[in-house]
């Protein structure tokens, strides 16, 4: 595809390849702006549920319109007949590659790491977006000059978003008892296949990624998936301060929070968790366990 022209964008080279698709870097022809192109696999094309990954992804972004939100510019289809997205172009590396270079990030980070999903997640519950497959994949860390880190996180791939209202009319993702996630950060009620998946199930996932971020690997590591899953439904986790026992006794109780069995005993919201992660103490939340909307 290189050299080919999708709407505005002319291709100019290959970023990278996924399961889903190919990413290229192209540039639009009238104002010089840099993107990022993302094109589904051909043998994906005639999948009508992989096409409506990706277009779903573009409606989440297009309507959550937050900043630590990866826009969307634009979609469309090749004359191939497969479906592409022009995204924002991010510079920077997935916290997925920071974990796997650093192993263990200090608890300052790890907490304002997770406080800025939390906001992006926040934004998404606002809208009645459910992400589902929240994992370090999925969050990229930019540079940032204008804050205090010198970096921002911006999430990706919305693709199997649960939306709600009118962004959902047009998008038949969920099938009953069908299982969306990855399995490493997937909330019990996920693996359950249950249909009442809420936003909750996402905190859930904020909860793995910040015991991954603080111990070095995730809460649950199974043999297998069903024993992954199982762990997930059944197992507690292994305390965090007994695997980083520099991080703090209100760190660890928010932890063990996000990662509640039942989603109830969670805090009810994104905004919760922010309260939580800044004052340094489940207390610190206003409204932190029950089913508060987010």
């Amino acid at each position: 595809m290189i050299g080919e022209t999708l709407g505005s964008y002319r291709i100019e080279r290959r970023l990278g390849e996924g399961g889903m698709g190919t990413v290229y870097l192209a540039h639009h022809q009238v104002i010089g702006r840099r993107a990022a192109v993302k094109v589904l696999r051909a043998e994906h094309s005639a999948r009508g549920d992989m096409t409506q990954r990706f277009f779903n992804e573009a409606r989440a972004a297009a309507a959550i319109d937050h900043g630590g939100i990866v826009d969307v510019y634009d979609v469309g289809t090749t004359a191939d007949g497969r479906a592409y997205l022009v995204m924002e172009l991010l510079e920077g590396e997935s916290l997925a590659a920071r974990m796997s270079r650093l192993g263990a990030l200090p608890g300052d980070d790890a907490v304002r790491i997770a406080r800025q999903i939390a906001g992006a997640l926040a934004a998404a519950h606002d809208r009645g977006i459910v992400h589902r497959d929240l994992k370090p994949d999925n969050v990229f860390l930019v540079p940032d000059p204008e804050t205090t880190s010198g970096e921002r996180v911006k999430l990706l791939d919305f693709g199997i978003a649960k939306l709600h209202g009118d962004l959902a009319a047009d998008a038949p993702i969920t099938r009953t008892g069908a299982i969306f996630g990855t399995p490493v950060y997937m909330a019990p009620e996920q693996c359950r296949g249950a249909e009442a998946v809420d936003h909750r199930a996402d905190l859930y996932a904020l909860g793995c990624i910040l015991y991954h971020m603080v111990c070095g690997r995730p809460p649950f590591r199974g043999a297998g998936l069903g024993d992954l899953l199982s762990q997930h439904m059944h197992t507690p986790p292994t305390p965090p301060r007994a695997l980083a026992p520099a991080i703090s006794e209100g760190l660890e109780a928010i932890i063990l929070c996000l990662l509640a069995k039942d989603p109830a005993h969670r805090f009810g919201a994104a905004r919760a968790v922010i309260n939580a992660l800044d004052g340094g103490s489940v207390t610190s939340a206003t409204g932190a366990h029950g089913g508060a909307a987010a």
